[in-house]
């Protein structure tokens, strides 16, 4: 059975295909059509589903959209009558939601032709379907946080084999990602895209405005919470945040100002909000179900820090997140629950890997650097030459095999360089990334090695745990040790073999089993997709070498490209 997932509830458009309960391809659009966090219609990614799977759209049994039209609406709906008149906006906004989304399920039936079942699985549930039955765990505590779906905020539940149960759940506006991307905003960023940035920054703010932040958020006793309001105005589409915030805080940073220290000690006061109302989350859901094991979804569960101390400060033994956690992640996880929950089908499938986006032949490569008219070689061993350039402090572009799904580069579109110097962040930042100077890189680690560099180690291969990096290793690989010494850490093992090699080959070469990665792209664009991209990104920044499968672009000395046949 063909069962294609479709997420198109708002941001972050994707499409996966399971063929028979084991996904062949999932993509999300904004690699397509180059527009970070799309809401467009992910026509692309269906077709790169399709043509994956070897199969047209008269061969899908059943389109799982992660969305139940009507039910947004019907609870958002009797939410702001009760705050009439102030959320007369909030309505009618609620109302569009739900019209869109019935004629983006009525167009696509149209324009496809689709003849099949058509499916809709609630938000919640397909988040905790993309988490659970990717898990690997036959039983599990599972959380699911992020802004709102089906006015959702909120579920504490459990899996068991191919069935989840929703124990309680939590309607918006009661909502911790409301919050933090409310105060995202305020801090000059974009809301629902640079929540990540707050969480960089949060390290280096103080305690000052912590037991303020504490007191927007009210712990119950049975694991959820409640919001003070009065703090926001997300509730009536008319903020995000009142007039009290404002008053106490101040104006919204201008986007790309001066950040200052009262900036930083916003961040660090959601942050920590972030964290302990998490901490009381999954404390209660253990409690409730006695589960070694804990899933997390949503996009709140992209909060690696948050992520780092759940798996340290509770009872839970192992924990996993989805690579897509987000809304894409949605996409996978309608058309698992189908399969699963739906369908009662068994288990035999798990997510050892992300790679399920696509892959280019040498022919690609080679006909992609040709038109560009760059100058290259085609190398014998692509993950020992990466490691000598490495080595040599050059900053490497990385492409290969299948792409990666989700925010994080997990060695098949990245940017590598060396962590051994402390100014590699800055040179990495000032030549190809223009980031800002807070946030910082990653460190990918041999799965074999993790333990020797980090404390309380767990393998995690998707890069959403941040943990502390052991104190006799921050001076070794200082360029991916942030400012509180810890890592977000991607683990590198058998399942990624390619990398797992270039890693060894750095570690024979220095000592250190530990490379700088983070992703292929420049500030504001998504992950490059096609090889074009990958080359016109190199071209115009400071990165001194490209790999292309197994071609070898390098440029000149002082910076300047190479050109040749």
């Amino acid at each position: 059975m063909n069962i294609l997932g479709i997420n198109c509830f708002a941001h972050d458009t994707a499409a996966a295909l399971l063929m028979d309960g084991v996904p062949v391809a999932f993509g999300e659009e904004e690699r397509f059509n180059r527009e970070k966090h799309t809401k467009a219609f992910p026509d692309q990614a269906i077709e790169f589903c399709l043509r994956t799977g070897g199969i047209t759209i008269d061969e899908v049994e059943v389109v799982a959209f992660a969305h139940r039209a009507g039910t947004d609406f019907r609870r958002g709906a009797a939410d702001a009558l009760k705050r009439m008149p102030r959320s007369t906006k909030r309505l009618a906004a609620q109302a569009y939601i739900d019209w869109s989304l019935w004629r983006k399920q009525e167009r696509f039936v149209r324009r496809y032709g689709f003849k099949g079942k058509v499916a809709n699985v609630g938000h919640h549930d397909a988040h905790a379907a993309s988490g659970f039955f990717a898990s690997g765990f036959d039983e599990a505590a599972v959380l699911t946080v992020d802004r709102g779906g089906d006015f959702i905020s909120t579920t504490l539940g459990r899996g068991r084999g191919n069935r989840l149960e929703t124990i309680r759940e939590l309607r918006n506006p009661h909502s911790l990602g409301e919050i933090y991307t409310a105060i995202t905003g305020w801090l000059g960023f974009h809301p629902n895209a640079d929540e990540g940035k707050v969480m960089g920054l949060a390290p280096y703010g103080s305690h000052r405005y912590a037991p303020e932040f504490r007191s927007m958020v009210r712990l119950r006793p049975d694991g959820l919470f409640r919001v003070d309001l009065g703090w926001f105005r997300y509730q009536v589409e008319a903020g995000p945040l009142s007039p009290r915030f404002l008053k106490r805080y101040g104006r919204p940073r201008v986007p790309e100002s001066e950040i200052l220290p009262h900036h930083k000690d916003v961040a660090f006061g959601v942050q920590l909000l972030a964290e302990e109302t998490g901490l009381h989350m999954a404390r209660a859901l253990h409690e409730e179900t006695a589960s070694s094991n804990l899933v997390l979804a949503g996009g709140v569960a992209l909060n690696s820090v948050m992520n780092g101390r759940l798996l340290r400060e509770t009872d839970f033994e192992r924990i996993f997140i989805q690579p897509a956690a987000g809304d894409a992640g949605n996409s996978l996880g309608a058309a698992l629950y189908v399969w699963h929950h739906g369908l009662g089908n068994p288990r035999e499938w798990r997510m050892e890997h992300a790679f399920f986006g696509p892959s280019y032949s040498d022919g690609d490569y080679k006909e992609a650097l040709q038109a560009a008219g760059v100058a290259f070689r085609e190398v014998t061993d692509p993950a020992a030459e990466a490691a000598d350039l490495l080595a040599d402090s050059k900053i490497v572009g990385w492409f290969q095999g299948r792409a990666e799904v989700g925010p994080r580069a997990l060695g098949a579109r990245s940017i590598l360089a060396d962590p051994r110097k402390a100014e590699m962040k800055d040179i990495v930042n000032e030549r190809v990334k223009h980031r800002e100077g807070f946030r910082p890189f990653a460190p990918s680690v041999l799965d074999e090695k993790g333990a020797e560099y980090f404390t309380d180690y767990s393998s995690n291969p998707f890069m959403l745990l941040v943990l502390p990096i052991r104190a006799d290793k921050q001076p070794v690989i200082p360029a991916v040790s942030h400012v509180d010494g810890t890592g977000r850490l991607q683990s590198v093992g058998p399942e990624n073999p390619f990398f797992h090699r270039l890693i060894e080959e750095f570690e024979r070469r220095t000592g250190v089993a530990v490379v700088l990665n983070t992703s292929f792209n420049l500030r504001g664009e998504p992950i490059v997709h096609r090889p074009e991209e990958a080359i016109a990104d190199f071209s115009h920044t400071g990165m001194d070498a490209l790999f292309l499968g197994n071609y070898l672009v390098e440029k000149a000395s002082g910076g300047s490209q190479t050109r040749g046949a």
